[in-house]
Formats: C-alpha cells, sequence, structure tokens
C-alpha cells in the first residue's frame, strides 16, 4: 500500500521580500503583501532584544532613553548590521507564517543589482537563519520590473529605473534577462541628506532626519513647475549660533537646489545605462519609454527631469512603492516558468 501524499508546500507560506533601506515590504502567496514598514528596529542594550520593529520603532526614533537604541539596519541598500536584520526578518516571517509552523516558507528577496558576493551571503544567511527553508536572490530591477507587468520575457528590450532609499537600479531587460545593469548607492536617502546639509549651511538650521524627509515629500522637486515654485513650508530646528528651537520658511526651488548633486548621480546613470545597450533594444525602450518605479519615482517632477535629460518619455508604474515585494510575489506564484530570473542558485536550510 502507497504511504499518503502530503503536499508540504500547503503546510508553509511562501513568502516574497522587498529588503529596502526605508522599508521593508513582505508578499505572502494567496494573501498579497501583508506587511510595509520602515525598516527600524529599537533594541534594548541591556538585554540586547528588539524592543519593537517596524513603525513603532520609527516612530522612537530621537526618542529613547541612553538604554535603547533605534536602528536601521540596512545602507545602501545592503546589510550594515547583521544582528539587526535578522532580528527584524525573524520578526516579519514569523508575523505572517504565525499558526504554520510546521514547515519553514521558501523566501525570495530582491536586493540590489550591484551588491557584492559576501554581501549577497550575508543577505541568504540572515533569511535563514530567521528561518526559511529555501532562499532566492532577485536583482531588485528585475523584480521591479515584473512587479510593474512589464513583458521581461519577450525579446524585445524593457527599460526600468528603480529609485529606493539606499539605490538606485537601472536596467534594461530582455528574455527574462538583464542585458545591462547599473547599480548606483544614491537615491532617496542621499536626497534626504542633502537637504539637512542645505538647511544647516543655509540657514544654521540643524534638523533630523524625520524633518528633512518631511521636506522633500511636502515641497521637493527635481524639475521646475509654477506649483513647485510656488510651494514653501515653516520647518523647526535647533539654530546653530543660538543654539535655540528656531523657525525659518524654506521655499520650493531652493530644496530643489539642494537635491542638485544626487539627482545629477541618478541622470548620469541612466544616461550610461542607454549607451551600453545594442541599437535594436534602444529603440525598443525609445519606443515603449522608461517605466520609473520606487519611493523615488514620487519625487515631484523627476520624470520630467530624466525625459528631458534624455529625450525619452517616462511611465511611472501604477504602485511604484511595491513594485519589487510583487514582482517576488509573482515569481513565488510562477515559479517554475519564472525561476529563469534569479541572480543565483538557492541555498536550502
Amino acid at each position: 500500500m502507497k504511504a499518503p501524499f502530503f503536499n508540504f508546500r500547503r503546510l508553509s507560506r511562501d513568502i516574497g521580500i522587498d529588503l529596502g533601506t526605508a522599508n521593508t515590504l513582505v508578499y505572502v502567496v494567496g494573501k498579497g503583501i501583508v506587511v510595509q514598514e520602515p525598516s527600524v528596529v529599537a533594541i534594548d542594550q541591556n538585554t540586547k532584544q528588539p524592543l519593537a520593529v517596524g513603525e513603532e520603532a520609527k516612530r522612537m526614533m530621537g526618542r529613547t532613553p541612553g538604554a535603547v537604541t533605534t536602528i536601521r539596519p540596512l545602507r545602501d541598500g545592503v546589510i550594515a548590521d547583521f544582528e539587526a536584520t535578522e532580528m527584524m526578518l525573524k520578526h516579519f516571517i514569523r508575523k505572517v507564517n504565525a499558526g504554520r509552523n510546521l514547515v519553514a516558507p521558501r523566501v525570495v528577496i530582491g536586493i540590489p543589482s550591484g551588491v557584492t558576493g559576501v554581501e549577497r551571503r550575508a543577505v541568504m544567511d540572515a533569511a535563514s537563519q530567521a528561518g526559511a527553508r529555501e532562499v532566492h536572490l532577485i536583482e531588485e530591477p528585475i523584480a521591479a520590473a515584473i512587479g510593474a507587468g512589464m513583458p521581461v520575457s519577450e525579446p524585445t528590450g524593457s527599460m526600468i529605473v528603480d529609485i529606493g532609499g539606499g539605490t538606485t537600479e537601472v536596467a534594461v531587460l530582455s528574455l527574462s534577462g538583464a542585458v545591462s545593469l547599473e547599480s548606483v548607492r544614491v537615491a532617496g536617502d542621499e536626497l534626504t541628506e542633502s537637504i539637512s546639509l542645505y538647511m544647516k549651511k543655509v540657514h544654521n538650521l540643524v534638523i533630523g532626519e524625520r524633518t528633512a524627509e518631511d521636506i522633500k515629500i511636502r515641497i521637493g522637486s527635481a524639475y521646475p513647475t509654477s506649483e513647485n515654485d510656488e510651494a514653501s513650508m515653516e520647518v523647526r530646528g535647533l539654530h546653530l549660533l543660538s543654539g535655540l528651537p528656531r523657525t525659518v520658511v524654506v521655499k520650493g526651488p531652493e530644496i530643489r537646489e539642494s537635491m542638485n548633486e544626487p539627482l545629477s548621480v541618478i541622470v548620469e546613470a541612466v544616461k550610461r545605462t542607454l549607451e551600453q545597450i545594442p541599437p535594436e533594444l534602444a529603440g525598443d525602450v525609445v519606443d515603449r519609454g522608461i517605466v520609473l518605479a520606487g519611493g523615488g519615482a514620487l519625487l515631484s517632477g523627476l520624470d520630467k527631469l530624466i525625459s528631458h535629460e534624455t529625450g525619452i518619455i517616462l511611465h511611472i508604474a501604477e504602485d511604484p512603492l511595491t513594485c519589487v515585494v510583487m514582482g517576488t510575489g509573482r515569481i513565488l506564484e510562477n515559479f517554475d516558468k519564472l525561476s529563469r530570473v534569479f541572480s543565483n542558485s538557492a541555498i536550502n536550510v
């Protein structure tokens, strides 16, 4: 008599993860996106245990006592603090796999295309230590293109620019592979930092990271328009000379000027990628346009800036923040068909 057949995949929840510098998103097969939280961990220095992860931990930034430290465990798209990354992954994997722990999940993780072999291994080890039975890595621009619904498996050129918190990924894809890849460690965080430095240099005002990010979101822009040029907001911080709190008014054009340098790096990365591709694929890109994804796609006028500099139409993805994690989810749901896109072989835990 034959032994009964058990489908062990039903006992686990396969998981796709966009392990981002700014935010971590988790996709569970059959459920969709279940986690979309900041990549922040609050750790009790006395016990070395996490007190909070994600949104709760981010609210603690700049407000913790000496015994508690808030950490962003990823910098420039790669692991800067292995233990904190492992804590964060464990928290999210256990959260989405609660009640179905008979079989550990298969995990697909989006990573920047420019990471080193050591950095790849660090991501895989962190995921396996966090409870994954099988770990696959996929380069973020490929995952973003799949998540944006681009025809990456067809013999035609598709170009995507994915601007996250730590890296900007530029890729031209065809037949489920990357024809040209460009990764620069200049993205949303550098745009935010440039605003902080500008406020200190021009207004003698020290502001926190959250305030600088708020300025970027509310009145930041990459290309001049009448709406952007008229935007302004009050900013509170510590005055360098007096050491006392002070409020100043900043305007849209000066914030755009403060971000000129990192924006130029992003534009040059797009241009370099275009210069490296064969003429046939270049023609496809001109005809189809470039897709803009990631949190950076939400910066007002960035599509117009890149279009102005390259002469190519840009389309902003329908939901730019979720393209990478949606791509990992679609790969898991069509695993046999899309497994060619992986940047490396899996490790089985």
